[in-house]
């Protein structure tokens, strides 16, 4: 058996090749009811809700893992940190699918790297009116918190809780666009015009996330950008080409 550590697309592209592999059993594991809908579609085994680091060890006794293939969001550290943990202490195999940075290829200077959120929103308090929030529905309540008279625009996923979340904090109609992504350039620059845009923030996503589309929207119009960076994990092994999952696959 092997447990997939999803939620991202990338994790969806990993299973479509686990199941090229003729009687491979896997199960992916996701947090959303909305990534397990999108899941469904992909792999037979899918078990819903956030594991902890004991749930995952009791995952692996019951279940007889011997490999973990850790696709999870760049920025799920808590996660992939537990992961190769239980990997160390089960003694399996632990395998991390990890998006190449793009960062050092942007070539647009009105950017400011930064290493966490509550660094963006400095920035963020001292330029622009309108900060296009670009890194989802976690954390939205630190920006919430920590940006003050600012009119905020938050892109988030169009499910129920999602928008209910957004509401809890205080966001309105006004605050939300509810959309699936990832989004085009010019999808990008047309939400940055009608919402009249002058902050963006976003995180380094990767080309699946649609990382350097909002970029380069946002060179088009002149807009500054904040990118919060992930944090570097000494993860013990990584691959960054989806189809390379099948060379490190353990039958």
């Amino acid at each position: 058996m092997i447990l997939v550590l999803g939620g991202t697309s990338d994790s969806l592209e990993i299973c479509s090749e686990l199941n090229k592999i003729f009687n491979l059993k896997y199960t992916l594991s996701v947090t959303t009811e909305y990534g397990r809908d999108l899941a469904l579609g992909y792999a037979r085994n899918v078990i819903l809700g956030k594991l902890t680091k004991d749930d995952m060890k009791k995952f692996i006794k019951e279940n007889k893992v011997k490999q973990i293939i850790d696709a999870t969001h760049p920025y799920a550290i808590e996660v992939s940190k537990n992961a190769i943990e239980c990997s160390k202490e089960s003694n399996i195999e632990y395998v991390r699918y990890e998006r190449k940075s793009l960062i050092e290829g942007i070539t647009y200077p009105n950017i400011y790297v930064v290493d966490t959120i509550e660094e963006a929103c400095e920035i963020a308090n001292q330029k622009g009116n309108n900060i296009f929030i670009g890194t989802g529905s976690k954390n939205l309540d630190k920006y919430v918190e920590r940006i003050k008279n600012k009119k905020l625009i938050a892109r988030v996923l169009p499910t129920s809780e999602v928008i209910k979340s957004c509401e809890d904090l205080g966001l309105n109609g006004d605050n939300i666009i509810a959309m699936k992504g990832p989004f085009s350039k010019t999808i990008n620059m047309e939400m940055y015009k009608q919402y009249k845009i002058d902050l963006v923030i976003t995180k380094e996503s990767g080309v699946a996330g649609g990382f350097l589309e909002k970029v380069d929207a946002a060179d088009i119009l002149d807009i500054p950008v904040v990118i919060i960076k992930r944090e570097t994990i000494d993860y013990p092994k990584v691959i960054n080409d989806v189809k390379e999952i099948r060379n490190f696959i353990m039958i």
